[in-house]
């Protein structure tokens, strides 16, 4: 049986079979992006512990997805697109739902006081280039006729980042000149520092998918 699916998998490269993986992973972040958006606008306490239950199941299946992405190309002999490129996306899509999981522990840890605005400022950007990315990955199975389009969604992803910079530092300097008790700073000042890290790992898998583009196109 283990044979027959091997042999099965090395036929496979025909078709962008590798594209589903990668739209469900996509799925899972902006599941991810979404759940820590609510986690971070709600009052209610209570609510934190099942969101956060939420986001680790999301982080538990994107790990058995990157395991399957991982069987399929070591397999699929016939790939249009390079092996490396693609593992490249696929862990990095891993990575960022890692990150999001992180942020989302770390809200329950830290039990900070309140939630400032500007941090669910932060955490809409991250949910915002979640769904650039989600709307992206489909466009791969037509990667010339989709070109343009897949680049604008790679380009609001990185406009995306860019704010979250400049949110993050403005933050920064707003609660190094508001908050006295030392122990809630830190609590802020390590959770803007998470979802500013959350948007440079969305941006991370647009570079990927840029590179893939990349060389696909000069092949």
């Amino acid at each position: 049986m283990a044979l027959y699916k091997k042999i099965k998998m090395m036929f496979r490269g025909g078709k962008h079979d590798y594209i589903p993986i990668l739209i469900q992973q996509a799925d899972f972040i902006s599941k991810s992006s979404s759940l820590l958006a609510t986690m971070f606008s709600t009052p209610d306490r209570s609510a934190w512990q099942g969101l956060e239950k939420e986001i680790k199941t999301c982080e538990v299946q994107g790990d058995a997805l990157l395991s399957e992405f991982h069987e399929m190309l070591s397999g699929g002999l016939m790939m249009k697109i390079n092996k490396l490129d693609l593992q490249s996306v696929s862990m990095a899509m891993d990575d960022c739902i890692d990150v999001i999981k992180d942020v989302s522990k770390a809200v329950l840890i830290y039990q900070p006081e309140h939630i400032d605005d500007q941090l669910v400022d932060l955490v809409q950007i991250a949910k915002s280039q979640s769904e650039a990315l989600r709307d992206m990955f489909p466009l791969l199975n037509d990667i010339k006729g989709n070109l343009t389009a897949i680049l604008l969604c790679c380009d609001r992803v990185t406009e995306l980042e860019h704010t979250a910079d400049e949110a993050y530092e403005e933050y920064i300097g707003f609660v190094f000149s508001n908050v006295s008790d030392v122990r809630e700073l830190i609590k802020y000042k390590n959770l803007a520092e998470m979802l500013e890290n959350t948007t440079d790992a969305h941006k991370k898998i647009s570079d990927r998918v840029r590179n893939l583009l990349l060389n696909y196109l000069s092949d």
